[in-house]
């Protein structure tokens, strides 16, 4: 009879091992979750006080035609979320000191450059479709804007930078002074 308690013990220890392998065969239970996020659109907008002035360098007259060069940045935030692209339009007055004026086609750009997403921000850079030379349009009452440049859709989305490289023709025959314009750009919703 010394084999029952014996016979228990083994028992015991067989059915304890069966439910320790059935419980880890036992599959855990899995539960999916959905995670949600509403992004809603911002605004485009120039931004960091751009577009400012700009000074073209002291010239000193030679007898000769002279083109006169200086830079422009332009600061864009297009914050819309739609990747729709936006465009940068541009017109101004004659530049005039008293009755004396620069001829209406005096102002050009030469090309673009610096393009890069704002510090700390990351974009989609600006593809732009105009070609440089631009004749910024000027009258005596300012003309009616044309694209200077712009953001193809796709791109354009977020903080970026750009200079424009503008270019004033001087005639020879100008006479000496300080010479004023008045330039305006609009920042559109489209390309």
């Amino acid at each position: 009879m010394s084999l029952l308690p014996a016979l228990r013990h083994t028992a015991v220890l067989l059915l304890t091992a069966g439910v320790a392998v059935l419980m880890a065969a036992a599959p855990a239970h899995a539960q999916t979750a959905t995670a949600t996020q509403q992004i809603s659109g911002g605004s485009l907008a120039f931004i960091g006080g751009t577009p400012g002035d700009v000074t073209f360098p002291p010239v000193s007259l030679t007898g000769s035609d002279q083109t006169n060069p200086a830079s422009q940045t332009f600061t864009v935030s297009d914050a819309r979320g739609s990747e729709a692209g936006w465009s940068i339009s541009a017109t101004s007055t004659t530049f005039t000191s008293g009755s004396d004026t620069l001829p209406t086609d005096a102002t050009t750009i030469t090309s673009f450059s610096g393009l890069a997403c704002d510090g700390g921000s990351s974009c989609t850079p600006a593809s732009n479709a105009i070609t440089p030379p631009y004749a910024l349009p000027a009258a005596a009452v300012a003309p009616v804007a044309t694209k200077m440049f712009n953001a193809q859709a796709g791109s354009g989305m977020g903080n970026q930078d750009f200079n424009a490289n503008w270019q004033l023709s001087i005639p020879a025959a100008t006479p000496a002074d300080t010479y004023t314009s008045t330039w305006t750009f609009t920042l559109g919703t489209t390309p």
